[in-house]
């Protein structure tokens, strides 16, 4: 049992808060039983879980007994030393340090109904984090992040995903330059999420697919290099002086109507 706040395992799970360890480390961390459930059942791989036992907590010591059977090391901790581990004000007893697997280029896989998300600079943890779980949501499995956006695996990114980015190929700090080259060369039709396009509910709208869809900031939209180059711009219809919508609601309507237009293929 881990039981002091210097120990090098708790400098080191403390280090993976920052974007600065995650980045030296290659690692990030997830907190919580039903985060570790998703990663179970999704089968992530975990390098290493920590635990402090709680008697009355059967679900939590049935994943440490689910840890061990695959092999998974397991170190129980004080609640003290948990609670310096947590990003969190109230930790749930378990967290667990993965390798940060980012997907390429080469691990696209392009179909003739393929819809590519791409993120261009949206800074909110919780909007990202939304997005993210809407798309998988709607089957969009491929995301790309443009240089610029937060980081994937800030803790507030990773929980308001609730373990979806383990069945993602997510690719990060992208420059538009070659997201747009990657759209040319595998005929993807490069759409844009914008107030100036048109409604994306008008009669006979029809995307051509595959698509690639570009979501931009909270406040400024996409860049203007995305505008410049997209073929296709869409917007949602606002009624009673209503500007615009929060980027994660407004992403789930565009690709919730993608889909729709597409019978939901």
């Amino acid at each position: 049992m881990i039981t002091s706040l210097q120990n090098e395992q708790v400098k080191h799970v403390v280090a993976l808060h920052r974007g600065k360890g995650r980045k030296e480390y290659g690692q990030y961390l997830i907190e919580g039983r039903r985060f570790v459930k998703e990663a179970f059942l999704r089968k992530t791989k975990i390098l290493k879980l920590f635990y402090c036992f709680n008697p009355e907590e059967s679900d939590l010591a049935n994943l440490v007994k689910q840890a061990n059977i695959m092999g998974i090391p397991v170190e129980e901790v004080t609640d003290i030393v948990l609670k310096k581990m947590s990003a969190t004000q109230e930790p749930q007893g378990i967290l667990a340090i993965l390798e940060k697997k980012n997907a390429d280029w080469e691990n696209i896989i392009t179909g003739k109904n393929t819809i590519l998300l791409v993120i261009n600079g949206i800074q909110d943890p919780g909007n990202l984090g939304t997005i993210l779980r809407t798309a998988l949501a709607v089957d969009v499995s491929q995301i790309i992040l443009t240089e610029g956006t937060v980081d994937l695996y800030n803790p507030k990114v990773l929980r308001s995903t609730m373990g979806t980015i383990f069945s993602q190929k997510i690719l990060i700090d992208k420059a538009p330059q070659e997201i747009v080259n990657f759209c040319r060369v595998n005929n993807y039709t490069l759409a844009i999420a914008t107030m100036e396009g048109n409604s994306i509910f008008k009669e006979g709208t029809s995307a051509n697919y595959p698509l690639a869809l570009v979501i931009g900031n909270e406040a400024f939209g996409p860049s203007e290099y995305f505008l410049n180059k997209a073929e296709e711009k869409y917007s949602l219809p606002m009624f009673n002086n209503v500007e615009s919508l929060n980027v994660a609601m407004a992403t789930g309507i565009f690709l919730y109507e993608l889909r729709r237009q597409m019978h939901f293929l």
